[in-house]
């Protein structure tokens, strides 16, 4: 059998970071959170501003990029800001089309390559459970762990490491198992040095130019890479861990979040304007018990580097927030991204704008109307529209999760190309009329 065998402290962004940090972060090991900081790409100033306008003013003849940032900035674009990102985005006719009707495109992408000191990783193929994986094994002077990865066709190949039906490499085994792994983690997360380079940041803004936004792409916060990546919650694994070795999860929580301070540093001076925090939160899995005692303290830290440059920053909160809609306005997040409303969420975007009056909402559209098709995108997106009036701090999402059909991307921008702004009851009905068939 053969095996690839890589030095660990030659990982980098281009061959590992940037497979890793693209929404589900399954492959957790080599981007453990850094030791030290070191510059090496030069420091640009921030993207150009938009044109600013007086707040609740439209501004006319906004391109994409204009829209989005003006919404995010809590002014008012000409039209309701809508964009796909680009991990799952198809390329062709629709997407050309949706563009010219004005769609944006969002990269979200790493400010940073990753080295790991004094760590071996290697990767072989083996089988668990009648199955074929990729088993990543990572050695250290006090001891190895592995993961085990079940990959689908096209992985690697096209949208990082999504495969040709868009589904992330899913862990069949975690690479914290059992007491004895945290201190080899905890060796790993003590011993990788986060390295600033801005080149992807620069080219995708090169590239897009207003036709879209570029996002810096971050890692889980350090209590979240526990709960979904190196332990998991899967038959509550980590609420065992947690209850069981109290003194082990709390010691790498402090650790994984000592060791992300250099890398606040190396987003904040990011060219880009927004760096995201993807969290997935879900309620159902962050209690608010857990939210104020572990993710409200790091959000503050990570707020606090962000803003004395003038970087906003977004956390991914795709899942059911219900339960945390009363805390997240105590948080100095700017961008509440990926909020998805019923039926897959379980709060409504126009009680979520009216709870966070200092907070922008970017919207995940839901990926359990798209399956029901066309006509269902349509009814859904303009109850949206309704439940959302006037439209301020708003931003919509083609699809957080998911690839999205052609026909299901033109008629979710058939609706939105027409949603003028300020939007009003009056206004939505006539885009309900515009569509009607004959």
């Amino acid at each position: 059998m053969a095996t690839e065998h890589v030095e660990a402290d030659y990982i980098c962004a281009s061959a590992g970071c940037h497979r890793v940090w693209q929404h589900n972060h399954r492959e957790v090991g080599i981007v453990a959170p850094c030791l030290t900081l070191t510059i090496l790409a030069r420091i640009i100033p921030l993207a150009p501003a938009y044109s600013q306008g007086r707040r609740g003013e439209a501004m006319a003849g906004m391109t994409p990029r204009e829209r989005v940032m003006a919404a995010t900035h809590k002014e008012r674009a000409d039209r309701l800001p809508f964009f796909h990102y680009w991990r799952h985005s198809q390329v062709g006719w629709a997407e050309r089309e949706c563009r010219n009707r004005g769609m944006g495109i969002s990269w979200t992408r790493p400010p940073y390559t990753v080295k790991m000191h004094g760590v071996d990783m290697a990767e072989t193929q083996a089988v668990s459970s009648g199955r074929v994986v990729v088993r990543r094994t990572y050695s250290t002077p006090v001891g190895s762990v592995y993961l085990d990865e079940r990959r689908e066709p096209g992985v690697g190949q096209w949208h990082a490491s999504r495969s040709w039906r868009d589904v992330n490499p899913w862990q069949t085994s975690r690479l914290i198992k059992g007491p004895e792994d945290y201190e080899v983690v905890k060796y790993m997360v003590e011993h990788t040095e986060y390295i600033a380079d801005y080149f992807p940041i620069e080219q995708a803004m090169e590239w897009l130019g207003d036709d879209g936004v570029v996002i810096d792409a971050l890692p889980h916060s350090p209590m979240q890479m526990l709960m979904i990546d190196w332990v998991g919650s899967d038959g509550g694994r980590f609420f065992l861990h947690h209850a069981d070795y109290p003194d082990l999860v709390e010691g790498l929580y402090r650790a994984i979040s000592k060791s992300y301070e250099p890398l606040y540093e190396i987003a904040a001076r990011s060219p880009a304007p927004i760096s995201l925090c993807g969290d997935n939160i879900d309620g159902f899995l962050v209690n608010p018990d857990l939210f104020k005692r572990y993710f409200m303290p790091e959000y503050e830290k990570q707020a606090r580097v962000l803003h004395q440059q003038g970087k906003l920053m977004a956390v991914h909160m795709d899942g059911r927030v219900g339960v945390l809609k009363e805390l997240i306005p105590e948080t100095p997040i700017d961008i509440v991204e990926a909020l998805h409303p019923p039926p897959m969420g379980d709060l409504p975007i126009g009680e979520a704008l009216s709870l966070w009056k200092d907070k922008v909402v970017w919207v995940g559209f839901p990926g359990s109307v798209y399956v029901q098709g066309p006509e269902a995108t349509r009814r859904h997106a303009l109850e949206l529209l309704k439940d959302v009036i006037p439209g301020d701090r708003l931003v919509i999402e083609m699809s957080t999760e998911n690839l999205v059909s052609n026909e299901n991307l033109l008629m979710l921008t058939s609706v939105l190309e027409k949603a003028e702004l300020p939007l009003t009851n009056e206004g939505v009905e006539r885009i309900e009329a515009s569509l009607r068939p004959g």
